[in-house]
C-alpha cells in the first residue's frame, strides 16, 4: 500500500497579519507605540547613564540594573521597529531569514534576561542572608561572569529553539497571525507529525521560564520571611527593593508562562499578551526599580540639571 506523500514546499517569505487590519486602528497603535517608545527607551538609556556616571551607584545591584537596563534595550529592538513600519505597509511580509534571526533573538535575548533576574535575585539573597561575606561572594569580577553567563545561558537557549524551528518541515500556508515570527506559530505551519519537536520546544522554552519562575518566588519568599529579623530601618529598605524585584518577575515571566506554558495548545488573546510581553513590560522593567529607589533617582535628577546647565551655556 502506497503511503502518502506529503507536498513540502521550500518558504522563502512569511505574511504577517499583524494587530489590526483596520487603518485607522493602526494608525492609532502606531501612534501609542511610537510614544511609548519615545518616552521609555530614553529613560532606560538614562539609567545605565546615570549608574556609569555615578561612583555611589557601583555596587552589584546597580550594576545589574544597568545590564538588565541594556538587555531591555536590546530585547525590545527585535520585533517593535518592525511592527512600527508594517503599520505603514499594506502586506506585511518577513523574509524567511529574517524571521529566524527574529525568532533566535527574541529568545536570546529574552532568556538572558530571565536568567539576570535570578542573578540579581543571589545578589539579594547574599545581601540579606550573607551580610558579612558580601563583599566576598558578590564581588566584581564575579558579577562579570555572572553577567558573562546570563548572556551564554541565553545565547544556548536561542540556539536550540532555532535549530529545532529551522528544520520544521513547512508546507501549505506562509501566513502568520501574529506581528512577529515566533516558534509556536511556525509550528502550526509544519507538515507532518511535529509532537516531538512540539516537546522539545516546550520543554526548552515553558519549563525554563517556569523553572525560572519558581525558583525567583521561592527566593523572594524566603528573602521577606528573613526580614522578620531585621531593624525597623532595614527592613523597610530591604522590603521595597524585594517587592520591585518580584512586580518584575510576575510582569515578565506571567506573560512568558501564558504563551509558551502550554504546548500543544492555541493561545486566547495572544496577540494582546504578545504586545506587552515583547514591547511593553521589558521596557518598563528598569522603571519599576528606579522609581522605588531614592538614590538612583537622587543621581538621575543630578544628571539631568548637570546636562541642562551645560546646554544652557550655549
Amino acid at each position: 500500500q502506497n503511503m502518502p506523500q506529503i507536498n513540502y514546499t521550500v518558504v522563502t517569505e512569511f505574511v504577517l497579519l499583524g494587530l489590526s487590519q483596520n487603518h485607522e486602528v493602526q494608525m492609532i497603535l502606531f501612534f501609542f507605540f511610537l510614544l511609548f517608545y519615545m518616552i521609555i527607551l530614553p529613560g532606560n538609556i538614562l539609567i545605565i547613564l546615570t549608574i556609569r556616571g555615578d561612583s555611589q551607584l557601583g555596587s552589584p545591584m546597580y550594576f545589574f540594573l544597568a545590564n538588565l537596563a541594556f538587555l531591555d534595550i536590546c530585547y525590545c529592538s527585535v520585533t517593535p521597529p518592525k511592527m512600527l513600519a508594517d503599520f505603514f505597509s499594506h502586506q506585511k511580509t518577513i523574509s524567511y531569514s529574517a524571521c529566524m534571526a527574529q525568532l533566535f533573538f527574541l529568545h536570546f535575548l529574552g532568556a538572558a534576561e530571565a536568567f539576570m533576574l535570578m542573578v540579581m535575585a543571589y545578589d539579594r539573597y547574599v545581601a540579606i542572608c550573607k551580610p558579612l561575606h558580601y563583599t566576598r561572594l558578590v564581588k566584581r569580577g564575579v558579577c562579570c561572569v555572572l553577567v558573562g553567563a546570563t548572556w551564554a545561558g541565553g545565547f544556548i537557549h536561542g540556539t536550540i529553539l532555532f535549530a529545532l524551528s529551522v528544520h520544521l518541515p513547512l508546507c501549505g500556508s506562509n501566513i502568520l497571525d501574529n506581528f512577529f515570527c515566533d516558534v509556536h506559530q511556525l509550528v502550526k505551519l509544519a507538515c507532518a507529525n511535529t509532537y516531538i519537536v512540539e516537546l522539545l520546544m516546550f520543554l526548552n522554552n515553558g519549563v525554563v521560564i517556569i523553572m525560572c519562575f519558581t525558583l525567583l518566588l521561592i527566593s523572594y519568599i524566603v528573602l521577606l520571611l528573613k526580614l522578620r529579623t531585621q531593624s525597623f530601618k532595614a527592613k523597610n529598605k530591604v522590603a521595597s527593593t524585594c517587592v520591585s524585584h518580584m512586580i518584575v518577575v510576575f510582569v515578565m515571566c506571567g506573560p512568558a508562562m501564558y504563551i509558551y506554558g502550554l504546548p500543544f495548545q492555541a493561545v486566547p488573546m495572544e496577540k494582546v499578551v504578545a504586545v506587552f510581553h515583547t514591547v511593553i513590560f521589558p521596557l518598563t522593567n528598569p522603571m519599576i526599580y528606579t522609581l522605588r529607589n531614592k538614590e538612583i533617582k537622587g543621581s538621575m535628577w543630578k544628571l539631568i540639571s548637570k546636562y541642562i546647565l551645560w546646554c544652557g551655556k550655549f
